[in-house]
Order: C-alpha cells, then structure tokens, then sequence
C-alpha cells in the first residue's frame, strides 16, 4: 500500500490512497493524478523531527575521505527543512557547494522510545524517499552541522508512503541530475541497518509518529546548479522529482 498526502482542488488537505500503476491518489471517492495541476502534492508526513545519518554506506564515506563510525553518526533536521515532490528547492546564496544526497527514508508509525533491534519494525510505518541537501561550505566549519544541514528546504521529501511490505530488502536508491544518473546503491548496503538505527536512536529520542530516519547516501554526491531537476527513485516506494534554485 502507498499513501500521498495533497491539498485538493477546494484547498483542504487530504491523505489518500495512492496508485503507483495508474500514478493517481484517491481520496473521498475523488482520484487525481499526482502529476495533476489541481492538487500541490505535500510531504507524506509531518514530523516533529528528521533523525539522520551520517557515513552510513562506506563507499560514500571514502568519497569523503571518512569512515563508517563504529555507532551511528546522528544528527537533526527540523520541520522546517521539509520540502515536496514538485517543490522548487532554494538553497542558501553565495556557497561554492550544495550537494545532493539520495536517501531511503523511515517513517514511524508510532510514538517509541528503548525499543529493541529484534522489535524495531513494529513501529515502522513504511517508508519514502529524501533528498539530504547539504551545504559543504559550512559543514566542513563546524561540528554540528547546524548550517551544513539544517536549513529551510534541505528535506525534500516524497512523494509517498510504502508499507515495508512494498520495499525490498536491497532496495535500489538511484539519484538522477537532469536525467543523468549520479548515484545507484541499494538498502543492503547500510552499514548499519534499519532495526539498529531504531534501537540507536531510541536509546536517546522518543521518536513520534510521522517522524522521519534518514538513513543514510550512496556514494556519488555532488554539487547542484541552478535549474537543476532532481529525481530520486526507490525500489518499492516511487520517484521525488524537485528542482533548485540557487539565489544570485
């Protein structure tokens, strides 16, 4: 099952079932494509919180002149940070590099808090796909990644929900720059893998229903232009398509 979240054509906003063959959300007894002009499709979910991680697949960290840390690297982006399929991304002025980051996102379905690895998917609700925009010139400035990773818009996040029953085990993350494809892994190779990020952050968050794991990027990063569409595509989940807009 997938689930889009949208605002209708009356202006309210509306969580309907979403068909992946026919490429329409149903709400109400009324359908739509979600490519369809009448509706603003809206992030799938409306977290307190965006948990995600850091140096997650190790070729991505060698790329980086990293490791794979021997816990998982948290760190937070808040509501703020969200954006949706369709959105016009705009990133801060005057970097010399934003850079794109394909990720397989968690939702959970749940409030949560201590739960165990063996137990983690019960709370999962299912899971979409975002787009860790990041700002290199302040992150390689500072420790907390406050203006590297934080800022408005840097959470494209979408277009739906899958339940976990829809997503492979090594489902594929591909990341596209202008139809040309920049990133391909798959959800097997995280170094650390869904259940144990649970466990990890639960240790020390109360995760909310609708709040967000991002697990991680495939190596491939690079840096983003104006004007640049960008699609990520997740085995079992679907295609988040935004463009960007770097101010002068």
């Amino acid at each position: 099952m997938h689930y889009a979240r949208f605002r209708d054509p009356a202006g309210s906003v509306r969580e309907g079932t979403y068909d992946p063959d026919a490429g329409t959300v149903a709400f109400g007894g009324e359908e739509y494509a979600l490519d369809d002009d009448a509706i603003d499709v809206l992030p799938p979910v409306e977290p307190s919180k965006i948990v995600c991680i850091g140096r997650n697949y190790a070729d991505h960290a060698a790329e980086l002149d990293n490791t794979v840390p021997d816990r998982p690297l948290l760190f937070l982006k808040p509501p703020s940070a969200l954006s949706g399929h369709g959105d016009t991304v705009t990133v801060p002025a005057g970097k010399e590099r934003i850079d794109w980051e394909a990720e397989l996102a968690v939702v959970i379905g749940e409030q949560c808090k201590d739960v165990d690895a063996a137990d983690a998917m019960d709370v999962v609700a299912g899971f979409t796909c975002m787009n860790d925009v990041s700002n290199r010139d302040d992150q390689n400035e500072e420790q907390n990644w406050v203006r590297g990773k934080a800022f408005d818009n840097s959470a494209p996040l979408g277009p739906v929900v899958a339940t976990p029953d829809e997503v492979p085990a090594d489902a594929s993350v591909e990341l596209r720059v202008n139809g040309e494809t920049k990133q391909a892994g798959h959800r097997g190779q995280l170094a650390f893998d869904v259940p144990a990020l649970i466990e990890e952050i639960t240790t020390y968050l109360t995760l909310e229903a609708g709040d967000v794991i991002a697990t991680g990027t495939p190596e491939g990063v690079g840096a983003l232009s104006d004007g640049d569409v960008v699609e990520i595509e997740i085995e079992g989940v679907g295609t988040l398509e935004h463009d960007v807009h770097v101010p002068e």
